[in-house]
């Protein structure tokens, strides 16, 4: 397994976690118990998603194109036809 990715809060590592479920990839999340220790522990670096080798290319492609979306707004909706 090789850690793919270090996320900054729990809220993203479970998105992250859900974007790889969606396209069939088993991922690990660790460190997520150790939020509590902040103030014993260092504030960064406590997380990392983690997936299998031969998982680990597909998977930093899938979370490099979600990080690198932009989010849709009401001016770049379509106004129904009538």
């Amino acid at each position: 397994m090789q850690c793919i990715y270090r996320p900054a809060d729990m809220a993203e590592a479970t998105l992250l976690a859900g974007v790889l479920a969606d396209h069939h990839i088993r991922c690990h999340v660790s460190g997520g118990y150790l939020q509590g220790a902040i103030g014993d522990l260092p504030v960064h670096d406590l997380l990392g998603l983690w997936v299998a080798d031969e998982d680990s290319t597909r998977s930093l492609e899938l979370i490099h194109a979600y990080l690198s979306a932009s989010p849709v707004g009401d001016d770049d909706l379509e106004a129904p036809r009538s």
